[in-house]
Order: structure tokens, then C-alpha cells, then sequence
């Protein structure tokens, strides 16, 4: 019996369902190996780039921060700053009551006076006493040359009594002057001898030897202490920066050393990056740097490392203030710990303001020379061999 025409269309629809499932078969396998070289030649292409090129996501970008306290104690007058605001160096952030560090300079500068006043006393004595030796000294002058005159006299009288050209009573007369002048002589000299013990004295209460010179020092000491304290009502910003947690408003009192707000360094800024251990000999100081903000994700700041972290702390393990504390993603599987690496930020575009705290990623661009040896030497040999790299 003849073929019908629909037995064979019967027929050659197997055939042709087979020829399409053995089609199928050849592009899956085609595609299978197609994906698993392109995931191969992805990971050497990414190891390598890796290498070369070690980055992160996980960075942030950091300034520093110091707490802003009064140095006095005292209620707060004048508040001339406001949450957020910019200031400068040297500029008055707030002012604490003056008047009772006032008071204490001037009763400082008062008692500094009045220990002038004792000086000075003392200087005038030391004066007068020096005079005194000075006039005891010419009277000596004086006595002694009436005594040598009345010596002489005598020497001279005494050989003319035998001759009878002069009477006893006159050799005795000029023996007596004699004796008189050389005891004023003496006199003068005890004169003399408390004049300068005079001076001894009053040089000794002035401070040379003795504790004037010291008093006045402390008096010293204490005006310009109290000058310090009074200029420590005047709280000034030590660097330029931003005004940050500012809670408190004129009338609040400020206890000394009690922090009141913060002030954010806005002239360095960095980015606290943290790489995985295993990159941590790929990375050194003076390295150069790519930054890129989630703010501003089109930018790319210019950076350098300034030093990678010697030590870290566990957030689940005990924690040490002074260390950084990184912890990781996983807790069921053994990860690599990261270190925080520092990097200077070379720029700060004003059209690009920096917050701390904002989210960075960060590409490190090590100079070939810089390059250790890499883990993967056979990765490099394959992409030099087939020109895949510079």
C-alpha cells in the first residue's frame, strides 16, 4: 500500500524534533564551556587587577575631633557660635563670667605693688647705709690726719721741756690731744664697721641672700597666673573647623574641663580604609591613592597613605579604647581580619564639601617598582605572555 501524504508528515516530525534537542544539546555545552572559561579568564583578569590594584569599599572618610572645654569654671555670658557653623582659627567661640578672675588679677597685681614698695624700702636703706659708710669713711680720713698732726705736735714738744722752751703743762696738753684724736680715729672706725653692717643688712632683707627676690617672683607668678585665668574666660577656636553637638545656650554653667561641644579639623581630612589582611604587604606608605564618596560617586579624590594600623580589636572580644575595632560580615566562617589604613586626602573641592563619616571606596595605585612579588606569579606570566598587561 502506497505512502499516504500523512503518514509521511508523521515520519519526518521525529526526525526533526531529535535534529533540534541534538542542536540543543551542542549550544548548551557550547554555552557551559563558553561560561566557565569567561568565569575563569573574569577571576585571573580580577586576581590580577587585584594585585595590582588593591581596593575596598569598606572606608569611611575621617577628620579629627577635639572636645571644646572651659579651662575655668564659671557661667557662660556670651555664645557666639551656633550648631554646624564654620569658624576660625583664634576666633571667640564662647566667653565665661570674667568678673570674678578679674578681682583675682587685680588683688594679685595689688600685692605685687605692695612687695615693690618693700623692695623699694629696702633699696632706699641700702642707699642711706651706703652713704652712711661713705661719710663714716671720710671722718676716719679726717680723724686720722688730726691724729698723726697731734702725734707730731706732741713728738715735737716733748724734747723742748728739757730746754724749758715750752711748760709741762703744755706737753701734757698736747699728749692729751694726742690721745683724744687717735680714740676719735677708733671711734670712726666702729662708726664705719656699722655703717657697712648696715649695708649687710639691707642687702640681706632686699634678697640677695635672703627671700625678698624670691617673694617677689611668687608675687609675679601669681598676676600671671591670674592674667591666664582671665584669658581663659575667652574660649577661641584652636584650628579652623565646623561646630559639631553644640547643645547648650547662654546662662548654662561650664565646669572646668567638662566638655561643651566639638570642633571637626576641616584642614585634613582622610579616609580610614579598611583592606583585608591578605593585601596588607601590597600596600606601603607614600602609596598613591583613588578615592571615590558615595556622595559624590563621579569624583575622584586624590589620596595618599600616610601608615596601615599595627593593631585592631575584636567588637565581640574585650575592646581597647586607644585600638581600632573592625569586626567581620560572617560569623560562621573563618574571614580574613581587616587593618585600617590612612589615607590623606591631597584635595578638598569646595564644590565637593567632606563630612566625616560618609561612606568611601578606595583604589590604591601602587608605582611598579612598588609592586612585591606576587602571590600568583603564574597568573602574571600568563597575561605578560599573552600581552594582557602593561
Amino acid at each position: 500500500m502506497p505512502d499516504t501524504p500523512s503518514s509521511s508528515r508523521t515520519t519526518s516530525r521525529p526526525a526533526r524534533s531529535g535534529a533540534i534537542r541534538s542542536t540543543q544539546k551542542i549550544l548548551g555545552r557550547t554555552l557551559g564551556i563558553t561560561f566557565i572559561v569567561g568565569g575563569v579568564v573574569t577571576s585571573l583578569v580580577l586576581a590580577n587587577e587585584l594585585e595590582d590594584q588593591p581596593r575596598t569599599e569598606d572606608a569611611y572618610v575621617r577628620a579629627n575631633v577635639i572636645g571644646i572645654a572651659a579651662h575655668v569654671s564659671g557661667e557662660i555670658l556670651e555664645l557666639n557660635v551656633v550648631d554646624n557653623q564654620p569658624v576660625e582659627e583664634g576666633e571667640v567661640l564662647f566667653v565665661v563670667d570674667p568678673r570674678p578672675y578679674e578681682i583675682a588679677l587685680a588683688e594679685a597685681e595689688a600685692q605685687l605693688d605692695l612687695v615693690e614698695l618693700q623692695i623699694a624700702g629696702y633699696q632706699d636703706a641700702i642707699r642711706a647705709a651706703e652713704a652712711n659708710v661713705k661719710a663714716a669713711e671720710a671722718r676716719i680720713i679726717e680723724k686720722q690726719a688730726l691724729a698723726d698732726y697731734a702725734v707730731q705736735f706732741l713728738a715735737r714738744m716733748e724734747p723742748l721741756l728739757g730746754s724749758r722752751f715750752v711748760t709741762p703743762d703744755q706737753v701734757v696738753q698736747a699728749r692729751s690731744e694726742a690721745e683724744a684724736t687717735e680714740a676719735s680715729v677708733a671711734v670712726a672706725e666702729a662708726e664705719l664697721e656699722a655703717a657697712r653692717q648696715q649695708v649687710r643688712l639691707a642687702t640681706t632683707q632686699l634678697g640677695d641672700i635672703g627671700n625678698i627676690n624670691a617673694l617677689r617672683a611668687a608675687a609675679q607668678i601669681e598676676v600671671d597666673n591670674a592674667k591666664l585665668f582671665l584669658e581663659y574666660c575667652y574660649v577661641r577656636a584652636p584650628f579652623d573647623g565646623y561646630i559639631t553637638n553644640l547643645n547648650i545656650s547662654v546662662g548654662e554653667y561650664a565646669n572646668e574641663g567638662s566638655e561643651i561641644f566639638a570642633i571637626v579639623d576641616r584642614e585634613v581630612w582622610y579616609v580610614m580604609a579598611n583592606f583585608k589582611e591578605t593585601y596588607l604587604s601590597y600596600l606601603a606608605p607614600g602609596m598613591e591613592a583613588e578615592v571615590y564618596l558615595m556622595a559624590f560617586p563621579e569624583v575622584r579624590f586624590k589620596g595618599t597613605i600616610q601608615g596601615i594600623g599595627w593593631a585592631i580589636t575584636d567588637v565581640e572580644g574585650p575592646t581597647l579604647d586607644p585600638i581600632p575595632t573592625t569586626s567581620p560580615t560572617m560569623d560562621w566562617v573563618r574571614l580574613a581580619q581587616r587593618f585600617p589604613v590612612r589615607i590623606i586626602l591631597e584635595d578638598d573641592p569646595d564644590e565637593f564639601p567632606l563630612r566625616m563619616g560618609a561612606t568611601a571606596a578606595v583604589i590604591v595605585l601602587p608605582e611598579s617598582d612598588q609592586l612585591p612579588k606576587p602571590r600568583f606569579p603564574w597568573i602574571r606570566s600568563l597575561f605578560e605572555r599573552f600581552d594582557l598587561v602593561d
